[in-house]
Order: structure tokens, then sequence, then C-alpha cells
């Protein structure tokens, strides 16, 4: 396994709000299968970015990407992130790791929701 992506999203109690990130999951799957993917989260679930990281170097990834499921560049982005990405980086040095800007700052994603607002509007 070359390459492997981790979704790293925020976390809720909630059961039901891990579906959207586990959809990516699996789209991102279906549309790349030699892609190791998988999610974790910040806070509230499992599995924790560390323990989503543990089991990808076990399986052998030489390369892990995290990219953050954020819409907004808040506390968690700026301090919590770069800090959990150095202890990645200490523990594992041998993998390559590459922290994504987060989703909602990407110009593709932001393109997108914008034209997903204005498809509500009525009929002019």
């Amino acid at each position: 396994m070359a390459h492997s992506v981790i979704l790293l999203a925020h976390g809720s109690r909630d059961p039901l709000w891990r579906q959207s990130i586990e959809a990516v999951a699996a789209r991102m799957a279906a549309l790349a299968p030699e892609v190791a993917v998988r999610c974790a989260y910040l806070e509230l679930c499992t599995p924790t970015l560390a323990e989503a990281a543990a089991e990808l170097v076990a399986r052998g990834a030489g390369a892990i990407s995290v990219l953050p499921m954020f819409l907004g560049v808040g506390k968690h982005a700026r301090e919590d992130m770069p800090r959990l990405m150095d202890s990645l980086r200490q523990q594992y040095p041998s993998v390559e790791w590459r922290l994504q800007v987060p989703i909602g700052e990407q110009p593709l994603v932001v393109d997108l929701m914008a034209r997903l607002a204005l498809e509500s509007l009525p009929p002019a």
C-alpha cells in the first residue's frame, strides 16, 4: 500500500452523524480501491487520528494524507492539527505525512457549495 488517506472529522455522540463522513470514505474506496481510506475523529467517537494512523502504518502505509473534513479553519485546524501531526511524525518517522487544507477551504468545494446554494433558489 503506497498511499493512504485519513478523513478527519470533529466527531459527535450521535452515531448517525458519522454517516456523511463514512459515505465519503465509501465513495473514495469505489473510485480508487487501491487507496486505503479511513475515517478518524478528534473527539466524542472512535477511531481517533492516532488509532487510524496506527492501523494504516501496520498495514504498510508509506505515505498518509490527513484531510480535515472541516468547513472552516477554527481552533482545531489552527492549533490541534499541527500538534497531532507532529506527534504522528515523531511516532512514525519513516512514514511521509501530509496535512491537507481543510475541505471547506478548498476552491473546488467552495465553488460546489455556492452552486448548490444557488440551485436552491426559486426560479426567476
